[in-house]
């Protein structure tokens, strides 16, 4: 993160999830180009947008089973975590609960913001984020901020918060707190 007075905030995110959660979708339609022809990720994607006054660098890591035990080596210096869950999918929410309880663990993601997407709203099937959250007992994250968003990748409804949790004050305390690690002037 750059300083509060720059005139681009960089925050590096994380964007994780299962395969076929809608990483991709969404970090497209964060980043304004077309969706029409998304592959998996193979491997990862980076994006640079801007969104009120951050320059969000995305990270798009692969969810693919095979692919998931490399997550870890993009965990330095996480600013945001964004975690994103296929609600249609109720078959893998024990899976994608168990993912995310892994990455809660982990000593470089700690004290991290968490935003949980919620993904495929726009769907008849799809668990609400209320239903979501109480199934991954998200309320006993205690160890930093957390939110969960109903979203819908295809139709953007919902995807434009993750400035929201950002300005949140307990953020902005994490925020410069890993400045002034990153200086060397944390007392």
């Amino acid at each position: 993160m750059k300083l509060k007075n720059s005139p681009d905030q960089e925050v590096r995110i994380l964007l994780l999830g299962l395969d076929n959660a809608g990483k991709t979708t969404l970090l497209k339609q964060l980043a304004a180009e077309d969706i029409t022809h998304i592959t998996p990720t193979q491997g990862f994607n980076i994006k640079s947008v801007q969104s009120q006054g951050f320059k969000l660098n995305v990270w798009d890591i692969g969810g693919q089973r095979k692919i998931r035990p490399y997550w870890r080596n993009y965990f330095e210096n996480t600013d945001l975590l964004i975690y994103v869950i296929d609600s249609t999918d109720k078959k893998r929410f024990e899976e994608t609960g168990q993912e995310l309880a892994e990455l809660l663990e982990e000593e470089k993601l700690s004290m991290v913001p968490l935003l949980i997407f919620a993904n495929k709203q726009d769907l008849m099937t799809a668990a609400s984020a209320s239903e979501l959250a109480e199934g991954l007992s998200l309320h006993t994250i205690r160890d930093r901020i957390w939110q969960i968003q109903p979203c819908s990748a295809v139709s953007t409804e919902g995807v434009q918060v993750t400035a929201d949790i950002l300005s949140q004050r307990p953020a902005i305390i994490y925020f410069n707190y890993r400045l002034n690690k990153n200086e060397g002037l944390n007392n």
